[in-house]
């Protein structure tokens, strides 16, 4: 019987849906197991074979665990808010609900082509009113709590307000984005509107004024990534910095415990270290410089305080309010020039962009150590959100001071002794002694730091910050706050309605709020976001619930918030809900949540490594706050699959010989032959093993109907290129091809054997067949291909066949644990031919294989696990074990080699010693034809290895 696949996957696809195979329920009798990828988004061109890679990979661990008796949760949803549903809106009329249908319906066929063991019983998907109640409980939960800093966990907002009635900010241990400090008098004389401005300092989902990508093309707010030059990634539309009004939440409180929880968890070193990065804790001090002839005043925050003998300028953050306050009105057209030039870029362009430009202010401050005067500049390298948006600038020591010291030709003072001031060198060595005439200036009450080492120096520049009031010791986060709001409409809307300006919560019970239909998906004529358009989105305080926009009297009847959530909302905590997901008096029950605890294996790409992952964390941290997770930490352990590049293919165009409406296009190994050849990007899929089709060729595109081609034996070859996968360079492969052409298993295996899991690496069709015939090799130890025998049988199995077998079970074992499939599938490849070679069909060991197959290949396991006699789902069967006594090494095989040239392979005793080893290989008669005549010099033994028998002529 052939190897049929078509018949096989279909019909095991129809048996896992009626039997309900995948479908996960709470068993205490079982250790539990959750595996999880990363939500995807359903784009409208579906999945290309990159995008499986990952979700292959945790499906084979998934099902290997639940081989080893575990019971696995491996659920699939949707992330399907986003911008590209919304665009093709504002583009069509069509709403962005028809459209993600549409994708998602798209996605999933897609899905169960390829055979994942996924419990679709359990599906999300964030744009799901009975999911996104739970976001905006989370949010409502965050704007009614503020988090201590002495206990450091999230606490409700009403213990702040009892402090603030009883005692003010007297003894007050809260995350804030200013220090307020107010007596309880003051506090409880103050109205309603007055105390809730108040308490939005502190909430962890506040209203903030901050700066933001705003994109009016699009009409609303874009996060770093999605800016590149200035302009939107979608639509190529110009992106300004704009301050704006948003919701935040107050991740920066949670730093410290972002950055303790690395350490807990089993993540790649590179991962931690870039969250680390991104976290950036610094230790140093913050200290106050007064502007000269003026009350005003800022702060610094700086790691190198005893550095301050050097500062020969400040510099402001553009978006600093300082900036105003202390331009001169002289300086006031030449900044504001500047101010516009910087609002063009993002802080991430400025961060990686090395430029340098600034402008001066005017204005002076005063140097609290030396008492001297320092110009005062704005510079688009200091950051608003880093610190206090000031810094004090040190060129002789740091890399961007000193680049812009030598730009407006300011000052350069080294402190260090023997300091080279150059572009190269600027850091200052533990335990070089600070005596250069800069510090051994005596500042403010005569403080000096001359004959001090950089250590010593620290320790007591801070002190005299303290004990002078000029300064505090402070440690710093570079990590902060998210902004979480969108101007779109296509997304979570905010349970939000709005009191004399002031933002309120529509009670719990009434949740979820879901959005409301609009006549257009853009925003309104006069700038407000799309949500504006709604004619019924008001909230009644009496009746509680939303009711026309016109009966707003903003006494009962008020106007609810006009912005989304942004894409991460419902991403965040979406792990969680997999646990619970029908659940509609909880995210998750405290029962399910104490079974499944968290996700054991998190599966997904790198470029979330800042966003989403931070993000996820810090809402886990939050919920685990309020006891609502069990588990601090959401993923235990993170693999980040690498990508599949794409394989171009390449015609060239003979450009001297070519006409408008006849190109000429010579074969790749014949192209040098002339002087002008443009190569073109082609469809991949008119290209077999890099042999273009002519005729589809020609089909393709109407300008080529009457090409012409200089063939090379007959054929045109085509040249290719390791690519990204991409519409425009026709190399995208769309998985349904190789399912129809080879099938799902040989997909899944060969995606595998591509590489390790974590390795970017490129997809090459022309490689697959090899993967097919694996498995059609597979089946044979089942089949007889030419009688339709079943060749199964119970003859005991021969040493050799054993010794196999247990080897393939050790090894696809330890490899799976390791997530390195390729060398398990290598291993798998290796034992089918032993065992076809020693024409071993014994039941027992097939059945063996069969089940180490399983994760792999799952379809033709199935059908084979049955024509084996076995009842149920070889889902279900239990992991094989290896005898070591089978993996006892008897013979070794080695390679001979004459003068460093491999010549043959000879067999050994496995307690063969060199000298015997020497002589047998001198003795064998494959070896005469090489040394006959010759003066052997030595023969070198690498044991197990390989024996080099070096003579001369």
């Amino acid at each position: 019987m052939n190897y049929d696949f078509r018949e096989i996957e279909k019909k095991w696809q129809k048996k896992w849906v009626e039997s309900k195979t995948y479908k996960v329920t709470e068993d205490k009798s079982k250790k539990k197991y959750y595996v999880l990828n990363m939500f995807p988004y359903p784009s409208g061109a579906g999945l290309h074979v990159g995008h499986p890679l990952g979700y292959i990979a945790s499906d084979i661990y998934a099902r290997y665990k639940r081989l080893k008796g575990f019971n696995v949760l491996n659920p699939m949803g949707y992330d399907a808010y986003g911008l590209p549903a919304e665009q093709y809106a504002i583009q069509t009329g069509q709403h962005p609900a028809i459209t993600t249908e549409q994708n998602i319906n798209h996605y999933r066929e897609q899905l169960d082509k390829i055979g994942f063991s996924f419990d679709w019983s359990r599906e999300i998907r964030t744009c799901d009113p009975s999911y996104y109640h739970w976001t905006q409980w989370a949010f409502e939960k965050m704007f009614n709590s503020y988090y201590c800093t002495k206990c450091q966990k999230a606490k409700p907002i009403e213990k702040l307000i009892h402090h603030f009635s009883e005692k003010g900010t007297e003894g007050i241990h809260a995350a804030q984005t200013k220090e307020l400090s107010f007596t309880a008098d003051e506090w409880n004389s103050w109205d309603e509107k007055k105390q809730q401005q108040i308490l939005m300092n502190y909430r962890i989902a506040y209203l903030g004024e901050t700066m933001v990508n705003w994109c009016s093309g699009l009409g609303t707010v874009l996060a770093n990534d999605e800016v590149v030059n200035g302009v939107s990634v979608r639509g190529g539309y110009p992106v300004i910095q704009k301050k704006m009004r948003q919701w935040c939440l107050r991740v920066s409180a949670y730093a410290q415990r972002l950055l303790d929880g690395l350490d807990t968890i089993d993540w790649s070193d590179s991962i931690k270290e870039t969250q680390r990065n991104w976290i950036g804790r610094s230790e140093g001090t913050e200290v106050v410089f007064k502007v000269k002839d003026s009350d005003l005043e800022f702060k610094i925050f700086t790691t190198r305080a005893d550095t301050m003998f050097g500062v020969t300028f400040m510099v402001l953050a553009p978006e600093s309010d300082k900036v105003a306050q202390v331009t001169t009105p002289e300086q006031k057209e030449e900044v504001e020039k500047y101010l516009d030039y910087v609002k063009s870029r993002t802080e991430l362009e400025r961060m990686s962009d090395h430029k340098v430009t600034g402008v001066f202010t005017g204005s002076y401050a005063i140097n609290p150590f030396t008492e001297e005067a320092i110009p005062i500049w704005v510079g688009e390298y200091v950051l608003a959100g880093y610190g206090t948006g000031a810094i004090m600038a040190v060129p002789a020591h740091d890399s961007r001071d000193y680049a812009f010291a030598k730009h407006f030709h300011l000052p350069i003072i080294p402190l260090i002794e023997g300091a080279d001031v150059s572009e190269e060198s600027f850091d200052a060595k533990e335990g070089t002694v600070m005596n250069s005439p800069a510090a051994g200036k005596k500042g403010l009450d005569g403080f000096t730091l001359n004959g001090l080492n950089v250590k010593e120096a620290i320790a007591a520049t801070k002190k005299f910050v303290t004990e002078k009031g000029i300064g505090r010791i402070k440690v710093n986060y570079r990590l902060r706050d998210a902004i979480f709001s969108r101007q779109r409409y296509w997304g979570e809307p905010f349970p939000v309605y709005y009191k004399d300006d002031m933002p309120y919560m529509i009670p719990e019970q009434f949740l979820p709020l879901t959005l409301p239909d609009i006549d257009q998906y853009k925003p309104t004529a006069t700038g407000n976001p799309p949500l504006g358009r709604a004619k019924k989105w008001a909230w009644d305080t009496k009746s509680n619930k939303v009711v026309d926009t016109a009966l707003i009297d903003n006494k009962t009847v008020f106007p609810i918030d006009l912005y989304t959530m942004p894409g991460f909302a419902g991403s965040s905590a979406y792990y969680l809900r997999y646990m619970d997901p029908h659940d509609d008096q909880a995210l998750v029950s405290k029962e399910k949540d104490e079974y499944w605890q968290n996700v054991d294996l998190y599966v997904g790409g790198t470029e979330h490594a800042t966003g989403h992952l931070i993000y996820s964390r810090f809402w886990n941290k939050f919920l685990h706050d309020y006891d609502y997770s069990c588990k601090e930490e959401p993923f235990q352990k993170l693999i980040n699959q690498g990508m599949i590049q794409g394989r171009s293919n390449f015609v060239y165009r003979v450009n001297e010989k070519s006409k408008k409406d006849k190109p000429v296009f010579v074969s790749f190994n014949l192209r040098k032959n002339y002087k002008d050849v443009t190569p073109i990007h082609v469809n991949i899929n008119i290209v077999q093993n890099d042999i273009l089709d002519i005729n589809a060729f020609k089909a393709w595109r109407p300008e080529y109907k009457n090409a012409e081609f200089i063939l090379e034996n007959g054929k045109y070859i085509c040249g290719y290129a390791v690519e990204k996968m991409s519409k425009s360079m026709f190399n995208v492969v769309n998985p349904d091809d190789i399912v129809n052409k080879y099938g799902a298993d040989t997909l899944r295996l060969y995606e595998m054997f591509l590489g390790p899991v974590e390795a970017s690496k490129p997809w090459d069709t022309n490689g697959i067949d090899g993967c097919h015939r694996f498995l059609k090799k597979f089946w044979n130890l089942f089949w007889d291909n030419r009688s339709d025998q079943c060749l199964i049988n119970e003859v005991a199995p021969s040493e050799a066949s054993l010794k196999s077998a247990h080897k393939l079970i050790k090894k696809v074992g330890e490899d799976i644990e390791k997530f390195s499939y390729n060398t398990a599938i290598s291993a798998f490849m290796i034992a089918v031919n032993e065992l076809s070679q020693q024409k071993c069909h014994n039941h027992d060991i097939l059945k063996e294989l069969v089940v180490l197959i399983a994760p792999f290949c799952t379809h033709i396991a199935e059908e084979l696990w049955h024509e084996l006699g076995e009842k149920g789902s070889v889902c279900d069967a239990q992991w094989p074990t290896y005898d070591e006594k089978y993996l006892v090494e008897n013979e070794i095989q080695m390679t001979i080699s004459f003068n460093g040239k491999a010549r043959y392979q000879k067999v050994f005793s496995a307690d063969a010693d060199v000298e015997s080893i020497k002589k047998a290989v001198i003795s064998d008669e494959k070896s005469q034809k090489y040394i006959a005549g010759k003066n052997i010099i030595k023969i070198i033994v690498v044991p197990k290895k390989i024996v080099n028998v070096v003579f001369k002529n």
